[in-house]
Order: structure tokens, then C-alpha cells, then sequence
């Protein structure tokens, strides 16, 4: 979840990689730090605890010039977010290191390399890594590509690894396991990132590196080998991003850009997918028929915001598709011991695709032979769409705003077509996928309407200026959407925030109830819709101030203590999708209000790479 850029070049990569950091301070913002062989063959390094517009400060006064070089952004796992602990780590002013991941043996290590007399100077775990690199290795004789392969053996855990030395200026050595990496080609120069955000301004072509790999890169070459010490050729791939797609442009936040892009994003999901009223099975992949025909249930596994979004699909699989549909918690799934179900599609979600719990999660499924497996991503190329048999990308497009808003309605659009086409082997009719199709297709100028709702919803949220809790409610398909409203809210503005089901509220949440207690509600039309509102009496019988989303016959009446906003109509099974879009713009202006960092709350990382 941390970010990693590093270059080789022969003009001067020190601004390449502070605005690579830039790019990549969505995935974490405690600290920031670079390194670089400078014009005196020595590494010379800058760290500053905060954001990367700190650093950039510190490395301007130091007039850093340099040809290769290695920076970082960080988001705390071991030790404190202090200078001391920023990466990158350096060891006898001979070997720099940048890590993203956790090396799990690393207390082992520290204890063997204090008693070998190796002085440390942070709290983290990838101290150990420049000492082994090092004192361990290169101190022998080796040079710096075989100190990495040897000590890389020694390491249990995840990394992402760039490395430079002051004796082998311009060469740079990277490696991962666990943990993603690209490598950027440019002309006579080379890059390395965790995401391709950070090098769009200097390359669109990338290379991206599989489970295993360690790269050699010079000015002049570049050699990768494979997790068996075998050199192999990866594919470069351009990418169709540019720099621009990730620009924030007339928007204050990333997060309202991301907002209102959802219309074009749920486009760009479904094009090319439909074909008159029905869902492409080959959308899915090329043996996605023969992998649908065999399936009898579907796990789900995610986390966080994809979470809720399998715990929509749930619903649309039991109910539209008739089969079972089990969602799980990926962090606590690998650590219980479920019943393998045969024939079962495990279907994992992921923006990033590189979330180490879900990614675990499928592995471990795998290994217990559960079925076949899909992943819906955002990322093309990313490790979970690697580890599945099947994908479906959803086309969001770059998210950098922390809280995730677009990849939920994308994760729910792709849902949703994945239920069509498992449905028809189960007794989804013709007309009833044509209807949903249609429901599909409404869906850009549907958010298009509900997003005019804006300056209603600003408006709202300053009832909301002074609060510390939050209560969300719903009721069937809409429980999961009020979960993701107290998701975001809690994320972005720090309010307590809780969901529940509606027909819950009886059975503990009602004591706490006040007239400081807003609480939110879902309501569409639909056949819940008269349980949700005597749920919601109860409520207003005990001095809770309500604020209902409603569709317009859903007939709710305001009074004193209940704030109807309509939404547009929609149909059932994608009001989700239309419903979660207000509780977005709910959460971003009461942020506002409360003065937080938007698109990047505290103590959070957009990317969740380690476990």
C-alpha cells in the first residue's frame, strides 16, 4: 500500500521521482523519502515525515542531481510514521532500499543481524533488508544483483523491492514477490513503480512483473529473471492511460471527480458487452461458457467497499439467478476452516487488484479445491486477474480518492451482469434478462439525473457539521448500501458511523437514539417499503432526526424531524447502484464541512497491499 518509484537515465530523474510520488501518494502519505547516486558517486538521501510536497522541499534545498535513483512514499505498518522510520532505508552509505510489503521474519533477522553487530537506525521491518543485501552479502564479493537473489531466499513475506548501490552507479535492481511492480520503457532510460499513475508522464509502455521476478536495469539493458533464475521476456504492454486521466482538472477532490465520472464509468463497463437484450458470455473470458455451465454456488470473496458490493450480489444471485451465493470477509476467510463446496465460482473483487487479503483468500480457496475462479478488477494485469480463470475488468479508470466511490458502482454493473449469465442456466427467462439489460443500459442518465441532486445534499449536510455518530438503515438489497454509507462517512469524516437492518433497530440500536443521532435511511419502492417505514417511526417516536433517500412513490412526507431527498425512480435490482450515490455525496460534503482531508483520510491507504 506504500508507493515505490525508481529510474535510470541519463538526464536527471530526481523531478521524475518526486512526481512519481505524487502520483502514487493516494497509496500512502505518512512519510516520503528518496535516495540517488549523486555526481560524486555517493547515495544521498532526503526523508520527511507527512506529504510528498514536504519532501520536495527538502530535496530542492539539497539540489539533488542524479542519474539513477530510488524514492518512496509510505503508510506505516512497522514503527512509527517519523523521519527515522521513512524510507529509503540506507546501510553504510553503500545500499539503499525502497519495500513496499512485510517481511514476516523480520524480528528473526533483526535479532541474528544485532548479534553480527549491524547498527540499526529504525523501527521497521525493511532495515533488515538493506543489512542482509549488504553486510550479508555484498561485503562477500557478490555484486548487487546476486546479494538481491541470495537474500531475497531469506525473506518470508510480501515485498516490492528497489535497490541501488554506490559502488554500481547507474544500475538499479528491482524484485517482487507478493507485491506489485512495473517496470516502465522508455528510450535509453528505464522506471519502476507500483502503479503505472506514477510513470504516465514519462512512458506509456510497461512491463509488468510476475510472482517471483527480479530485474536487472541499466541505462542500456534491461534482463528479468523468473522465480526459478531463468531469464525470460515479458510482454511490453501500452497502456491507454495518460497523464491527464489522473489529473484532478476542475474538480476541488479526486473523490468529487470520481463522483461524477460513475456515468461514464458504468458506460465504459458495459460497452462492448451486450449484444440486443442479452449479457456476452465472452466477456467474462474465453471458457467462460463451459465454466458457467458446470457451476452449482458462487463464494465470494473481498473486502471493505467490494465487500459490500458482494453482499448486493448476494441478494441478485438468490433471487434472480436461484443459487446459492456465500460472501466472505477475505481476512478471515484463509483463517477458518470452511467446507469446500465443489463446483462453486469463487469470485474475488478488487479495485486494485492487488489486495493481499482477498489475493490470499483465492489462493487458499484454490489450494482446497473449491471450483473454478473470476475476478472482477479494475487493473488490467494485476496480480488477481493473473490467479483467475476468468475476468471481467470493470473500466473505472484510475481512482485515487482513498474512499472508494466509482469502483462500487462499477464492482455492482459487473455484478450484476455476471448474475445474468449464471442465471440462465437456473431459470432467468429471456424477457427478464432483456428487462434487467434495459435497467442496465438506463443507468449513465439515471446517475446523471440523481447527481443534480448535489447542491440539495450540500445543502443537508450541514445539519450534519456538529455530529460525532451516524446511524444508516435498510432493508434487503439496501442494507449493504447503507453499510457503504457508513463506510464512506466514517472514512472521510471521521463521524462514528454504523448500519443496520432496518428491522434491527428494536433489538439494541434503538437506545441510541437522540436528537444527536442522525440517522439515515434508504428507501426505494419497493416491497419493503411500508416495514421500513414503521421501522422508521420507531425512530421519530423517540426524537431521532431522520433524513430519508426516497424514490419519489415511495410518499414519504417531511415534518419536523424527517428530511425527505427523492431520487430518481429505478427499478429494483439496480437501485442500489442509483441509491449509494447521494450517501457519496452526503459523506464528501459533510467532510468539507468538518475540515478533513478528503482524498486522503488519516491513517488510510487506497491500496491495501499487505495483510
Amino acid at each position: 500500500m506504500c508507493g515505490i518509484v525508481g529510474a535510470v537515465a541519463e538526464r536527471d530523474v530526481v523531478p521524475i521521482l518526486i512526481e512519481g510520488l505524487k502520483r502514487l501518494e493516494y497509496r500512502g502519505y505518512d512519510s516520503a523519502g528518496v535516495a540517488v547516486v549523486n555526481e560524486d558517486g555517493c547515495i544521498e538521501r532526503v526523508r520527511m515525515p507527512g506529504k510528498v510536497a514536504e519532501l520536495e522541499k527538502q530535496a530542492n534545498k539539497a539540489k539533488l542531481v542524479a542519474h539513477s535513483g530510488i524514492a518512496h512514499t509510505r503508510w506505516a505498518t512497522h514503527g512509527e510514521p517519523t523521519k527515522k522510520n521513512a524510507h529509503p532505508h540506507v546501510c553504510r552509505q553503500s545500499v539503499a532500499v525502497v519495500h513496499n510489503g512485510i517481511i514476516e521474519n523480520h524480528e528473526e533477522l533483526r535479532t541474528a543481524q544485532t548479534k553480527a553487530g549491524y547498527e540499526f537506525t529504525s523501527d521497521t521491518d525493511t532495515e533488515v533488508i538493506a543489512h542482509q543485501v549488504y553486510e550479508h552479502h555484498i561485503v562477500q564479493k557478490k555484486d548487487l544483483l546476486t546479494a538481491i537473489k541470495e537474500s531475497i531466499k531469506e525473506f518470508e513475506g510480501a515485498y516490492g523491492l528497489g535497490v541501488i548501490s554506490n559502488s554500481e552507479d547507474g544500475r538499479l535492481v528491482a524484485a517482487r514477490s507478493g507485491s506489485p511492480l512495473v517496470i516502465g520503457v522508455g528510450i535509453g532510460e528505464y522506471f519502476i513503480a507500483s502503479d503505472v499513475a506514477a510513470l504516465l508522464p514519462v512512458t506509456q509502455r510497461f512491463i509488468f512483473l510476475e510472482e517471483g521476478d527480479v530485474a536487472d536495469i541499466t541505462r542500456q539493458s534491461l534482463t528479468i529473471y523468473d522465480s526459478n533464475n531463468n531469464v525470460v521476456e515479458r510482454e511490453i504492454k501500452e497502456s491507454e492511460l495518460t497523464a491527464d486521466s489522473v489529473e484532478r482538472g476542475e474538480y476541488r477532490h479526486y473523490m468529487l471527480k470520481e463522483i461524477y465520472e460513475q456515468a461514464r464509468a458504468v458506460t465504459d463497463t458495459l460497452e462492448g458487452r451486450i449484444s440486443g437484450h442479452k449479457i456476452l458470455e465472452e466477456s467474462f473470458g474465453l471458457n467462460a461458457r463451459q465454466v458457467f455451465d458446470n457451476i452449482q454456488g458462487v463464494h465470494i470473496i473481498a473486502c471493505g467497499t467490494s465487500y459490500h458490493s458482494g453482499l448486493v450480489a448476494r441478494h441478485w444471485f438468490e433471487t434472480l439467478a436461484n443459487i446459492p451465493c456465500s460472501v466472505e470477509v477475505a481476512s478471515e476467510f484463509r483463517y477458518r476452516k470452511p467446507v469446500v463446496r465443489k463446483n462453486s465460482l469463487i469470485v474475488t473483487i478488487s479495485q486494485s487488484g492487488e489486495t493481499a487479503d482477498t489475493l490470499a483468500g483465492l489462493k487458499e480457496a484454490k489450494r482446497l479445491g473449491f471450483g473454478q475462479s473470476l475476478t472482477i478488477c479494475n487493473v488490467p494485469e494485476s496480480s488477481l486477474t493473473r490467479e483467475s480463470d476468468l475476468t471481467l475488468l470493470t473500466r473505472a479508470g484510475p481512482e485515487i480518492g482513498v474512499a472508494s466511490t466509482k469502483a462500487f458502482t462499477t464492482q455492482l454493473v459487473a455484478l450484476l451482469m455476471l448474475v445474468i449469465v449464471v442465471g440462465r442456466r437456473h431459470g432467468l427467462d429471456g424477457k427478464k434478462e432483456a428487462d434487467l439489460v434495459k435497467q442496465l443500459k438506463a443507468l449513465p442518465a439515471k446517475i446523471d439525473k440523481v447527481l443534480e441532486m448535489d447542491a440539495e445534499i450540500k445543502d443537508v449536510s450541514e445539519m450534519f457539521a456538529d455530529k460525532r455518530h451516524a446511524l444508516f438503515l435498510g432493508r434487503g438489497l439496501h442494507y449493504p448500501v447503507a453499510m457503504e454509507g457508513a463506510l464512506k462517512l466514517k472514512e472521510i469524516s471521521y463521524i462514528h458511523a454504523e448500519a443496520y437492518p432496518a428491522g434491527e433497530l428494536k433489538h439494541g440500536p434503538l437506545a441510541l437514539v437522540d436528537s444527536e443521532m442522525p440517522v439515515i435511511s434508504v428507501a426505494p419502492n419497493n416491497d419493503m417499503l411500508e416495514k421500513l417505514k414503521s421501522n422508521l417511526q420507531e425512530v421519530k417516536a423517540r426524537g431521532g432526526e431522520l433524513f430519508v433517500f426516497a424514490d419519489k412513490k415511495s410518499h414519504f412526507k417531511e415534518d419536523e424531524n424527517i428530511h425527505v431527498l427523492n431520487v430518481v425512480e429505478c427499478e429494483d435490482e439496480t437501485s442500489p447502484i442509483i441509491h449509494t450515490i447521494p450517501l457519496q455525496l452526503l459523506s464528501y460534503h459533510v467532510a468539507i464541512l468538518k475540515g478533513t482531508d478528503v482524498d486522503q483520510p488519516r491513517n488510510l491507504a487506497k491500496s491495501v497491499t499487505v495483510e
